[in-house]
């Protein structure tokens, strides 16, 4: 095992001078975002919550209308709570990863029934809520109550592991990152500290070609010194995804379309799909068939639709028909005129498109 991975450094003692140079940096630089407070405003708590959940594995550009979308829809986390899980689930069509919408309902209801609509203000009483784990309760606790706390998403990961050059790799580094964060934390202002950081890493301290020359904390960044500060923080080798197939039935009855649930646990749970075959490593087209959901003169599409999960890349072909106007849904699925108004996931959203480019 490498000297550098062995050897767990010592954490710097409590300097106020990169988190001064930060904090006046985000005070001129800081990003103007939908659910951030204003400069001397205090933060609201449910869209700090609201925001975070939706910006894990997310992007900021792609949370925004979602987030606005919400927020219009459900003000506060007792109208959200009082929501029907399936409005939620559509409303959040789109932007990936579902379990934190069935999730995001499931705390505001946990907020209404165990803290009369207020969320709670440490991390320990937030990590007791559903969806929220140590990083969300860190941000939340710190940005909405002031807690002298950190949060440490991928962002700040980055930051710290070049600002120390940490030679562990992730995750084994993360403990160590994390208490660096917490060393360099200024107790007065533990919201904009945090904030701060976040900003830092999605807008300068980038995974690639990092602006180091506008970075406020360059004169104390050891990565910076080097040739390649980019090669920092140090990752394990990942293994290759693995790769699984399988197949949808697009059938139509006129204008609607054949749609189903997915079981309320696992992938995609709750989502609307079409009706299709298991994803597998072992799909063999010429038996997609046995699958069908009902008899149909079917037509397998040149077109297929490709799709990149957390753990999994998948492929999918497509095998249409057109059935009469007096078919019958079979046992669990419905026909649906308006699938807009359906909570479609990404993937099913891609055969939609790929059935209409294939001009079928």
């Amino acid at each position: 095992m490498d000297q550098a991975v062995r050897q767990k450094p010592k954490a710097p003692r409590r300097s106020r001078g990169p988190a001064a140079a930060l904090l006046a940096w985000y005070d001129r630089q800081r990003r103007d975002l939908p659910w951030r407070a204003k400069p001397g405003e205090t933060a609201e708590p449910y869209l700090v919550w609201l925001s975070e959940i939706m910006l894990q594995q997310t992007t900021v550009a792609a949370v925004k209308p979602y987030f606005d979308a919400f927020r219009r829809r459900w003000p506060d986390v007792a109208a959200l709570a009082a929501a029907p899980v399936e409005a939620v689930m559509q409303q959040w069509a789109g932007l990936g990863y579902y379990a934190r919408a069935r999730n995001l309902h499931a705390c505001a209801q946990a907020v209404v029934a165990r803290h009369s609509g207020q969320f709670p203000a440490t991390e320990a009483e937030l990590r007791q809520l559903p969806g929220i784990g140590p990083y969300t309760a860190g941000a939340i606790a710190a940005i909405a109550f002031g807690q002298k706390t950190v949060a440490v998403d991928g962002n700040v990961e980055r930051v710290i592991a070049r600002l120390y050059a940490i030679e562990t790799p992730l995750p084994a580094a993360k403990p160590l990152i994390t208490e660096y964060a917490r060393a360099l934390l200024d107790p007065d202002r533990p919201g904009d500290f945090a904030q701060a950081l976040m900003d830092l890493g999605a807008t300068i301290c980038t995974p690639r070609r990092p602006l180091c020359g506008l970075c406020p904390l360059k004169a104390f960044c050891l990565a910076a010194a080097r040739p390649s500060p980019e090669d920092w923080p140090r990752k394990a080798a990942k293994p290759a995804r693995p790769q699984r197939r399988g197949a949808v039935f697009f059938l139509r009855c006129g204008e609607a379309l054949l749609l189903r649930t997915r079981p309320a646990q696992g992938l995609l749970g709750g989502m609307s799909e079409f009706p299709g075959t298991q994803w597998s490593a072992d799909y063999n087209p010429t038996n997609t068939l046995r699958d069908a959901p009902m008899i149909a003169d079917y037509h397998r599409l040149e077109v297929t639709v490709a799709h990149q999960f957390t753990h999994f890349n998948l492929t999918l072909d497509i095998f249409a028909a057109d059935v009469p106007h007096s078919a019958k849904a079979p046992q669990g699925c419905r026909w649906v005129s308006d699938i807009e108004a359906e909570a479609l996931p990404s993937v099913m959203r891609k055969v939609v498109a790929a059935v209409r480019s294939s001009g079928w």
